[in-house]
């Protein structure tokens, strides 16, 4: 255990259980994680139509490790053909939890670990007459989806869950944010971010944007520039790892990360 944190209490706002990693990693750098959830992640349920539909297809594209998850519990049963198809994910976390379930990745980025980072990759350019199944939450972006089709291919998805903003306690988060011991806000998606917002009253979210806060894509960041953020920095990566990187270099004067 070190103290590059310095004690910094840091806000952690990934769903209840996907926060554990990070907050322990605050933790080892001499930090405290103070947990508050802003969005909740929920099954949804698939038909079994829908379900061999996408195993019939030549990709299975995934685009977050939470639809590795799900997708893997409506395909219980099914592993054997999932095996047969092509897999590609928009990051190394994404497919990391694939080959945990002892599945190869075809196609993954090495660096933007995106859909314009997937997008890039060779296997993704060359798609006409592809059969593609993009598995993801209910409601996500509709770039890697259009782009696909632009390029030829045929391309449905397979949402296999959704996104809810919780009904948290928001008192124990009010009562730093009031006391000035909240040091900095972790985010990893813009609906977390807007979610936070609405779960405050006005003059807590007046002493959050004041607060420096860690996002994890350029388009996060610009969204809290229109929600009066005033200090953003973009981790380099969307990883628990990189996250903690910015942090420390944060508090250690640094600037490792890319600010606004």
């Amino acid at each position: 255990m070190t103290d590059e944190l310095k004690g910094a209490v840091v806000l952690v706002t990934r769903p209840a259980a996907q926060a554990h990693r990070l907050c322990e990693l605050i933790a080892q750098q001499g930090g405290t994680a103070l947990r508050f959830p802003t969005l909740e992640i929920r099954a949804v349920n698939v038909e079994t139509r829908v379900i061999e539909q996408s195993l019939s297809r030549d990709w299975l594209i995934f685009t977050s490790t939470n639809a590795v998850d799900f997708a893997l519990k409506a395909f219980d049963g099914k592993m054997p053909q999932l095996r047969t198809l092509r897999l590609a994910a928009v990051g190394q976390a994404t497919a990391n939890a694939l080959r945990q379930a002892g599945l190869t990745v075809a196609c993954v980025p090495e660096h933007d670990f995106s859909s314009e980072g997937l997008l890039a990759e060779a296997d993704m350019r060359q798609v006409a007459s592809q059969r593609m199944t993009i598995v993801r939450g209910v409601g996500g972006r509709e770039k890697l989806a259009q782009t696909l089709r632009n390029r030829g291919a045929k391309v449905d998805y397979l949402e296999v869950y959704r996104r809810c903003r919780p009904e948290g306690d928001n008192r124990l988060l009010v009562q730093h944010l009031t006391e000035g011991r909240l040091a900095a806000i972790t985010i990893t998606s813009g609906e977390a971010l807007e979610n936070l917002l609405t779960l405050l009253d006005p003059a807590s979210n007046a002493l959050l944007r004041r607060l420096p806060l860690i996002v994890v894509s350029e388009r996060q960041q610009q969204l809290a520039k229109q929600l009066g953020f005033e200090q953003i920095t973009i981790s380099r990566q969307p990883t628990d790892a990189a996250i903690l990187e910015t942090l420390t270099t944060l508090f250690n004067g640094e600037n490792s990360g890319r600010s606004n």
